[in-house]
């Protein structure tokens, strides 16, 4: 199954190993070592980062190392830039608003 970036950010620990594997390449094992859910849970989550193309597993030896491919956060990027530009017009047009209606009551 294919999923999409959404999902992976929708989970705080899968948000919390993308931030870790931005810094390192790490071991599931490394991973599992800073949550207090199984190393069974963790793998679950590194594997959902996986499948929406976040994270890459590289065999070297006898581990297998993480690391983060971040190119596709930019479509969350993308998709929270069209309401910031909707809100920040709103905010800017009540702000106008504020502004002329505290000058007509002075």
């Amino acid at each position: 199954m294919r999923r999409d970036v959404f999902q992976a950010i929708a989970d705080p620990n899968r948000r919390a190993i993308i931030h870790l594997l931005s810094g390192e390449r790490l071991t599931i094992n490394q991973i599992a070592d800073n949550f207090e859910v199984s190393r069974p849970a963790i793998s679950k989550h590194v594997k959902v980062l996986e499948e929406c193309g976040l994270v890459v597993i590289k065999p070297q030896g006898r581990e297998r190392y993480c690391e983060a491919r971040l190119k596709k956060l930019g479509e969350v990027s993308e998709w929270i830039a069209q309401y910031q530009k909707f809100w920040t017009g709103k905010l800017d047009a009540l702000e106008d608003f504020l502004y002329k209606n505290e000058l007509k009551s002075r």
